[in-house]
């Protein structure tokens, strides 16, 4: 296996790099982070077709960043490779390098499945950590509802009423929205994020239908000083694994612990308090719907869909990450 040689720039690249100016931000965002690290944890990934050297595997991921960044298709991010000299700069294409055709795109992002996706985001965080970005004062965690890449089944069938998906999205789930909203086809984002910073420790994706408690465990990291959530995480056994990691108890209280009549105020001010500290999750999830227009997956299947998903958050930190560290 050979791979093609990238990220050496001759005189007449870097000529008309400078004559058409640069992309400040991916220019900035190349130097905030160490890519040898996330270059070894990749070398084992091979992403070519039979007979041409393989894209260094490095290139291909910074490839699938610039894709979240841009909201581009696998067609829109070839197109898109050939034609801006930023966008090959980024990715240490020379001028006379043909670009990975779209083909070649898929076949590498289905290759970060299997764990290796959320490696990368786990080797970034440490880096973010190491220059005292992520804070680890408290971890808030939420979900949101994501729509199915697929059309809706007829509404009213059998699967929507056991959550089951399509034929054409065996993964995706139906569940109904609380206070009558209607019902959703698709999936469910979780994640955990750190307070202060807005910068994203740990996502998870299921089908829709999965309670948010159900998962939440796995979003608490264990070295956070507190735990924030909503009412619908609040349960007694994680209140109790709380207190035996050490961890401040920041979950919202549900009105048993009250009465709707006469409800503890103490309690109430308690939810109202944790209420304003957990709107930076909201924040995040507007990040990713508006900024990144997420409202809808971008492919079918679970699996697929979960690698899309760490992607965009590894995406997002970078450029949170670069907004921290020049504040």
């Amino acid at each position: 296996m050979s791979h093609r040689a990238v990220g050496q720039m001759s005189l007449a690249d870097e000529l008309v790099t400078r004559r058409a100016g640069q992309n400040a931000q991916l220019a900035k965002i190349g130097q905030l982070v160490e890519w040898r690290p996330l270059e070894r944890m990749l070398k084992g990934i091979y992403c070519a077709v039979e007979g041409r050297p393989a894209y260094p595997p490095l290139s291909m991921f910074k490839a699938m960043l610039l894709q979240q960044w841009y909201s581009l298709s696998d067609p829109q991010l070839e197109e898109a490779l050939a034609d801006r000299l930023s966008f090959r700069r980024f990715v240490g294409l020379s001028l006379d390098q043909e670009v990975p055709d779209y083909s070649t795109l898929s076949r590498f992002r289905q290759q970060l499945s299997g764990g290796l996706a959320e490696q990368l985001l786990g080797e970034l965080n440490r880096q973010l950590e190491a220059r005292g970005l992520i804070i680890k004062r408290g971890t808030l965690i939420d979900a949101s509802l994501i729509e199915a890449a697929v059309s809706k089944p007829a509404a009213g069938a059998r699967g929507e009423q056991l959550g089951q998906g399509s034929a054409l999205d065996p993964d995706a789930q139906w569940t109904h929205r609380k206070g009558g909203g209607g019902s959703h086809f698709g999936y469910k984002v979780h994640v955990a994020v750190d307070l202060g910073s807005g910068l994203i420790r740990k996502v998870l994706m299921t089908g829709a239908k999965t309670n948010d408690s159900e998962v939440a465990d796995q979003l608490i990291r264990g070295d956070e000083g507190a735990v924030l959530a909503d009412k619908a995480y609040d349960s007694a056994p994680r209140r109790e694994k709380l207190a035996r990691l050490g961890i401040a108890d920041g979950i919202m209280r549900r009105a048993w612990w009250g009465t709707a009549a006469h409800p503890d105020p103490q309690l109430v001010a308690r939810n109202q308090v944790l209420s304003k500290l957990r709107s930076q999750v909201e924040r995040v999830f507007g990040v990713m719907k508006r900024g990144y227009h997420y409202q809808r997956v971008r492919y079918r299947g679970l699996v697929r869909n979960r690698t899309q998903a760490v992607v965009l958050c590894i995406a997002i930190n970078l450029r949170r990450a670069l907004v921290l560290s020049t504040a």
